[in-house]
C-alpha cells in the first residue's frame, strides 16, 4: 500500500471516529423515540438547536460541560412539545416533526447571530495514538469524550431496551398501542418520556458541532445531519449497536472527499462529499417495498395517524 493510500485511509478512520459523534447521539435518541411508535423528523431543528445553546452557555460559563447540558435540556423541551402536539388527536407525526425542524432551525438562526464572532472553549480530546510517532496516525486516533459517552450509552441503551421493564413497556407500546392499554399502560406518557429522551441525546450532539468539530457556531453548522440520522435509524434495523456501526460508516462516508484532498486527489471532490448525502438516498430506495415490511421495524410506526 502506497503512502498516499495510507494517508487516505487514516483521514477516513480519523474522521469516521470525529464525524460519526453526532450521528450516534441523533440516531440513538430517534431509536428509542421510534420503538414506542412515533417518528420525529424534528431532530435537524433538535440538532441546530442544541449546537447554538451549547455554544451560548460554553461561552458565558466557560464551560463545555455545562453547555453540553444546556444543549441536552433544550433538545428534551424540543422533543417534549413533539411529543405534546403528536397526542392531540389526527396530528401527524410527520408533519410536526417538519415544522419544529424549521422552528428549531429559524429560532437557533436568530437566537445565535451574536456568538458568530465569539470564541467559546472547546471539548477536550483524548489520544489513542501516544505510542505512535506517526503524527497521522496520532491525529487519526484522536478522538473526543463525547464519543466514549456514545460507546457507553449504545450499551445502556441495548440493556434498557432487552434488559428491562421500562425498555419492554416501551417496545409494548411500539408494537401495539392497543395491546399496551389493556395492559394498563399509558401510551402518550411512554411516548413523551421516549421523546424527551430522543430530543435529549439529539441536543447533546448538536453540541458536539459547535464545541468539538467542526467547532464554533454558524448557520450552515449542521448540513442536514438530524435528517440523515433519522435515515440511518432505519438502516440500522431500529438496533442500538447497528446505530453505532452505522454512524461510523456515515462518519467515514463524509471524511471520504477531506481525506482525498489531502494528498492531492481534486477531480470529483465535490462529488466524494456528497457521499453521505447518496448513501442516505440510497438507504431510503433500497429499503422501499410496497410488499414487506422492514425487519426490527416497530408495528406502530406503520399505522396510518
Amino acid at each position: 500500500m502506497s503512502a498516499s493510500s495510507d494517508g487516505v485511509a487514516l483521514a477516513v478512520l480519523g474522521g469516521a471516529i470525529r464525524i460519526s459523534t453526532p450521528f450516534l447521539f441523533v440516531s440513538l435518541g430517534e431509536c428509542l423515540t421510534e420503538k414506542s411508535g412515533r417518528v420525529n423528523l424534528g431532530l435537524e431543528g433538535t440538532l441546530v438547536m442544541g449546537a447554538m445553546t451549547g455554544y451560548g452557555v460554553a461561552y458565558l460559563s466557560h464551560s463545555p460541560w455545562l453547555g453540553i447540558v444546556a444543549a441536552g435540556v433544550v433538545g428534551g423541551v424540543l422533543g417534549a412539545l413533539h411529543a405534546v402536539l403528536c397526542a392531540r388527536p389526527r396530528v401527524n407525526d410527520v408533519a410536526v416533526g417538519i415544522a419544529l425542524m424549521l422552528f428549531g432551525v429559524g429560532l437557533a438562526f436568530f437566537i445565535g447571530k451574536p456568538l458568530i464572532d465569539v470564541t467559546a472553549p472547546h471539548l477536550p480530546a483524548l489520544s489513542l495514538g501516544w505510542w505512535s510517532d506517526s503524527p497521522a496516525l496520532r491525529s487519526a486516533l484522536q478522538i473526543n469524550a463525547l464519543f466514549v459517552l456514545g460507546l457507553i450509552l449504545t450499551a445502556l441503551v441495548v440493556v434498557l431496551l432487552k434488559r428491562t421493564r421500562w425498555g419492554l413497556v416501551l417496545r409494548t407500546v411500539g408494537e401495539s398501542a392497543d395491546a399496551a392499554r389493556a395492559m394498563g399502560y399509558d401510551v402518550n406518557r411512554v411516548r413523551l418520556l421516549a421523546t424527551v429522551a430522543g430530543g435529549f441525546l439529539g441536543g447533546i450532539g448538536g453540541s458536539f458541532l459547535s464545541l468539538y468539530y467542526p467547532g464554533g457556531w454558524s448557520e450552515g453548522l449542521s448540513s442536514g445531519q438530524g435528517l440523515m440520522a433519522v435515515a440511518l435509524v432505519i438502516f440500522a434495523r431500529w438496533d442500538p449497536v447497528r446505530c453505532l456501526l452505522a454512524s461510523l460508516l456515515f462518519g467515514g462516508a463524509s471524511a471520504l472527499g477531506p481525506a482525498l484532498q489531502s494528498v492531492g486527489v481534486t477531480s470529483g471532490y465535490y462529488l466524494f462529499n456528497a457521499a453521505p448525502y447518496i448513501l442516505t438516498l440510497t438507504i431510503i430506495v433500497a429499503t422501499s417495498s410496497r410488499t414487506r415490511a422492514l425487519g426490527g421495524q416497530p408495528a406502530e410506526l406503520r399505522v396510518a395517524r
